[in-house]
């Protein structure tokens, strides 16, 4: 059996063996790191600018969803250039977020999302001129999604 390592194998198993030591590291910083909630992730989008209830956003959910797995939703903000879906009853609340480019034909969208519990899902739309909206939809869960 010949032993003769080249220097790429050399390089190969140096890289394999330093992502192998750093892997458990970089999780368990991962584990430990506190789940943002959902006023900080508001505060994130916004950069601390005020958010209005206003008709610019329009949110629209189910008001009895059977099954917490699987919830339509669905956003609309003519003229947002971007909109943030959460769900801060969840263990995560972060939902969705949409960009719309100078060339979206509109700015809606629509998905299905989980919920763990009964609560409000909001919507927050950015608008070119710096401004934002909010506007939410109360969701009873009757068996929820995200291992609940």
């Amino acid at each position: 059996m010949d032993m003769n390592l080249d220097r790429r194998e050399v390089l190969v198993a140096a890289v394999a063996g330093a992502a192998t030591v750093a892997l458990p590291f970089s999780l368990a910083a991962q584990e430990t790191a506190a789940p943002k909630t959902a006023e900080e992730l508001i505060a994130e989008f916004t950069g601390g600018a005020d958010v209005v209830e206003g008709d610019g956003v329009t949110l629209t959910a189910p008001e009895i969803a059977e099954n917490g797995n699987t919830v339509p939703i669905s956003v609309d903000a003519p003229g947002a250039s971007e909109i943030l879906v959460l769900a801060p009853g969840n263990p995560t609340p972060p939902v969705a977020r949409f960009t719309f480019g100078e060339l979206a034909g509109s700015q809606s969208a629509s998905t299905r999302i989980r919920l763990a519990q009964t609560q409000d899902v909001v919507a927050i739309a950015k608008f070119p001129d710096g401004t934002f909206m909010r506007s939410s939809s109360n969701v009873k869960v009757t068996i929820g999604g995200c291992g609940g």
